[in-house]
């Protein structure tokens, strides 16, 4: 709480999140409306984003459904942007999928496989794409772009093949918008996460598969605590830019994993 007088957050700042439905997204979305950002939110599920809406009475929020796959609905997703706020300041990049985690490799279905494919990484540079065009056009120029990337960008889970080579393709990402961006004022930094408290990592609590074969039970952290590090990130004036950084549980087996 004593830190909350030093966010900066222009009157106008408008946020983009997708994945907004739910966990990270909503805790992200939520913590931006908080700090004073106009938030639309983009998911796939309508009912999804109106709960993250109403979670928030105050807040000044604009529901887009999208499917992030979908470059007709990215970019219908940013025109509703534009027309309700006339520019985009950040894009919280965080639709994601762990479809097909826990399936050996020789087992895994190509199509699986294209599926994670679309959602974690051309998901990403369709929203990416659309956010860098805006912020290159609009008055005055520039933005943040945030990507959702992962401990699995540095560390693999046994069986997590699909889920574990987008991310480590988002560090890619992330690094090649970093550095087209910088002729227009458009920073983009990257935030891994580790064992946040969603519905995706439940399974964390009861017991995983470690390296070593074994199964163990791994601690959490609250997804607010992402939350609060994206908002830092995004209240950074333009001239500085967290490039990348590291959220996660801090007794989770990460540092030593293995």
């Amino acid at each position: 709480m004593g830190h909350a007088s030093r966010v900066r957050c222009a009157p106008m700042s408008i946020a983009v999140v997708t994945g907004a439905g739910s966990g990270i997204g909503r805790s992200v979305a939520l913590a931006l409306a908080a700090a004073g950002w106009s938030v639309a939110l983009a998911g796939r599920r309508a009912g999804a984003l109106e709960e993250t809406a109403a979670a928030s009475p105050d807040g000044d929020f604009l529901i887009v459904p999208t499917d992030v796959t979908s470059a007709e609905e990215v970019a219908a997703l940013f025109t509703a942007v534009r027309d309700r706020y006339g520019r985009v300041d950040l894009l919280f990049n965080n639709a994601g999928t762990f479809a097909g985690g826990g399936v050996p490799v020789e087992d895994l279905d190509p199509d699986t496989w294209r599926a994670v494919v679309d959602v974690n990484l051309t998901g990403a540079f369709l929203c990416a794409q659309a956010a860098f065009r805006t912020m290159k056009e609009q008055d005055p120029q520039g933005g943040r772009i945030i990507n959702n990337g992962s401990i699995s960008a540095h560390a693999p889970r046994p069986h997590s093949i699909a889920y574990t080579a987008t991310k480590h393709a988002m560090t890619g990402l992330t690094k090649s918008l970093s550095l087209d961006g910088r002729p227009y004022r458009i920073a983009c930094g990257q935030l891994d996460i580790g064992n946040a408290a969603t519905e995706m990592t439940a399974r964390m609590q009861t017991g995983i598969l470690q390296a070593n074969g074994e199964l163990a039970a791994e601690p959490v952290m609250d997804a607010a605590d992402v939350a609060a590090t994206v908002v830092h990130m995004a209240a950074l004036p333009l001239e500085a830019n967290v490039q990348f950084a590291t959220v996660m549980a801090t007794t989770m087996p990460y540092v030593g994993r293995g």
